[in-house]
């Protein structure tokens, strides 16, 4: 049951597991949300299935909030980090396993049904949901095994190892199919490979924990431990309030209309860069999708974090969250610009991926301090948990429609579809804007 602190293992530096615990917090997410688009599309599902059911694969990021209170008070963190870590390298060996080998012909008309890949939805649905319980858990645990002081020193560590795990999945683990699909001529194999790779870099992660992530916490004796009903009744308390809190409905919009324009992109845009130049593609190769968009890509991302901070450090929420606005929207209409030009140089690719991702994490920095400003009262953590499942929300249905809307639009069609939706995205920002103090 719930755990009590004790004090951090001075013995153990921080630098031995925080940041493979990060990186190995990234990987299943990535997996999951992004490589497995990859997958599904190389192997020749049709976009409409392919960004429904992966879509599907973000829930467990929605309703996070429901069962994490019992990860706060069901045996130790630690427990439950190790115990995830464990289930998701028998999953991810489970997805090696299970990859279906369709036949060229097949792959190549895109055609592909999904029912060839029942048994890897499940194992992803399972690598989903523990990879959110894994979050909770690794986010409470930080916060225990480490002092204040220690807290702001690697928060920023923390940070990159994550980032260095998007790198790694939606980079390096592209780019090794890509690599094999051409070495082997076998699209199936090269993915088969792929998935062996991340399942044994996990595993020696797994392995790794179980001997160096120190033990800061003692289980709670028996008659002390909380009851599921009073974890229930505080959900319930925490859950109404956040419903009842001044601005709701004004905030709910925020949280779902904000990122439309990406919830719409992050789902066709590794279609869009592979497909080809007859269906409106760009036509690249999967390894350099991987390159452009998994490597330049992220580090775009990062460095508009990093930017964005700063910047709204400097001037506040209210002062910079239209500007913020402004650079997550305009720079979606230099893919509109690709769909029509199809240009044949990597390079304007390469340019347009890096100032539409810089442009988006300088941009989610914005959202992400709206987020916290509005959880501030009681129950501050628990709204804010609620806040990140409407978030959630908000990429997870539209994503699912997406790849229905292209097949009757088109890249093109969809693309001005995304341009509208900007104008969404800042006339809410507008509203919004109206009910923040400088």
């Amino acid at each position: 049951m719930k755990t009590s602190p004790t004090r951090p293992n001075s013995q153990l530096s921080p630098w031995a597991w925080v940041p493979t615990l990060y990186f190995a917090e990234g990987i299943p997410y990535f997996l999951v949300n992004t490589v497995s688009v990859m997958l599904f599309t190389r192997l020749g599902v049709p976009n409409s299935t392919m960004a429904l059911f992966t879509g599907m694969l973000y829930l467990p990021w929605v309703i996070k909030p429901l069962w994490s209170p019992f990860v706060d008070v069901i045996r130790t963190k630690r427990w439950w980090i190790l115990a995830m870590q464990i289930v998701l390298s028998v999953a991810f060996v489970g997805l090696t396993l299970s990859i279906p080998h369709p036949d060229a012909a097949l792959i190549a008309s895109g055609q592909t049904p999904v029912s060839l890949f029942s048994v890897m939805l499940c194992l992803f649905w399972l690598t989903a949901f523990a990879s959110a319980t894994h979050d909770v858990a690794a986010d409470g645990f930080y916060m225990l095994a480490l002092e204040g002081r220690q807290q702001s020193f690697f928060v920023g560590i923390r940070s990159l190892f994550y980032r260095l795990a998007s790198v790694f999945g939606q980079g390096g683990l592209i780019a090794l199919a890509g690599w094999l699909e051409v070495r082997y001529d076998n699209i199936p194999l090269a993915w088969q490979m792929t998935l062996l790779t991340a399942s044994v870099m996990f595993a020696l992660i797994t392995l790794w924990h179980l001997l160096r992530l120190p033990r800061v916490e003692q289980e709670q004796p028996a008659d002390s431990q909380v009851s599921g009903a009073d974890i229930l009744r505080g959900f319930g308390r925490s859950f109404a309030t956040f419903f009842t809190k001044k601005g709701i409905m004004l905030a709910l919009l925020f949280m779902l209309l904000y990122r439309l324009p990406e919830a719409f992109l992050v789902k066709m845009l590794p279609p869009f860069l592979v497909h080809g130049h007859d269906v409106g593609g760009l036509g690249m190769t999967t390894a350099s999708v991987g390159i452009v968009y998994g490597t330049f890509g992220v580090i775009a991302l990062a460095l508009g974090g990093i930017l964005g901070g700063f910047y709204s450090a400097r001037l506040g929420l209210k002062r910079s969250l239209i500007p913020m606005a402004l650079a997550i929207t305009l720079p979606d209409a230099l893919y509109l610009w690709l769909s029509i030009a199809q240009p044949e140089s990597q390079l304007w690719v390469t340019l347009v991926v890096f100032i539409e991702q810089f442009g988006y994490g300088f941009g989610f920095t914005a959202y992400m301090l709206y987020l916290m400003h509005f959880a501030k009262g009681d129950y501050q953590t628990s709204h804010y948990a609620l806040s990140t499942g409407f978030m959630a929300l908000g990429m997870m249905l539209p994503g699912m429609v997406a790849g229905y809307i292209q097949e009757e639009l088109g890249y093109t069609g969809l693309f001005w579809l995304v341009m509208a939706c900007c104008l969404l995205t800042l006339a809410i920002t507008l509203f919004v804007r109206r009910t923040l103090q400088e």
